[in-house]
């Protein structure tokens, strides 16, 4: 059974996420504070964690910090208040891979959540096909076991970006829009943080180019998209 840990302290709002997700099947925990969040990320290892970042103890931005800095690829759907772009942009640099804006509906939620797990192959649903493995330059993709290797050394990609990362080396050198990319790696194109694309491809850029401002693989075309350049 696919596992979800919520992380909120609002205790009508997560017996609310808890008994909705059940009714869809999953297996959920609450934890009510930023500790006992991380503890149960790390201890229970869930498919996904719904992370809400006005926490008592430990923000939501330190849980989400600790999550990647431990090693963790687990995909996870911040909740955050009406209007609060720089925290949704933080929370997407720190490594979460979508974001839910309170107030929210249910379905939205629902969806979102079904989204992130089909794409991260705990969900129904599957990828499109292609090779095993993909290489540009000196970073060599592994499909199956989802890893990331720049000059023989492990690279470690947020699932999101990896998603992302594999939507443009799939392309072959052709361009792909934000809204493209949106719909493919985010699975949604209306509501979405009109940065989220940009802000995924800096990182990817951080994280695989020798130098970020400088590009030679990760490109952008003016009023079009991005690209992949081997």
């Amino acid at each position: 059974m696919t596992r979800v840990l919520v992380v909120e302290d609002n205790a009508d709002l997560a017996f609310g996420l808890r008994n909705n997700l059940e009714i869809e099947g999953y297996d959920v925990r609450v934890a009510a504070d930023g500790n006992e969040g991380l503890a149960r990320a790390r201890d229970w290892r869930p498919d996904l964690v719904l992370l809400d970042l006005m926490l008592p103890g430990l923000d939501g931005f330190r849980v989400l910090r600790s999550i990647r800095e431990d090693g963790a690829t687990v995909p996870v759907l911040i909740l955050t208040a009406r209007g609060d772009e720089a925290d949704k942009v933080r929370g997407l640099r720190l490594g979460a891979d979508d974001y839910v804006t309170k107030p929210f509906g249910v379905l939205e939620l629902l969806a979102r959540v079904e989204a992130l797990l089909r794409r991260t192959g705990n969900g129904a649903g599957g990828r499109r096909e292609g090779p095993a493995v993909e290489r540009f330059g000196g970073v060599e993709i592994d499909v199956a076991s989802r890893t990331v290797l720049r000059d023989g050394r492990p690279a470690s990609l947020a699932p999101m970006e990896f998603d992302l990362l594999l939507a443009l080396v799939r392309r072959r050198g052709a361009v792909a829009s934000r809204l493209e990319l949106m719909k493919e790696v985010w699975g949604h194109q209306a509501a979405v943080l009109s940065r989220t694309v940009d802000t995924h491809v800096a990182e990817l850029r951080r994280k695989l180019e020798d130098d970020p401002a400088s590009p030679r693989h990760i490109l952008t075309v003016r009023k079009a998209g991005y690209r992949l350049q081997a």
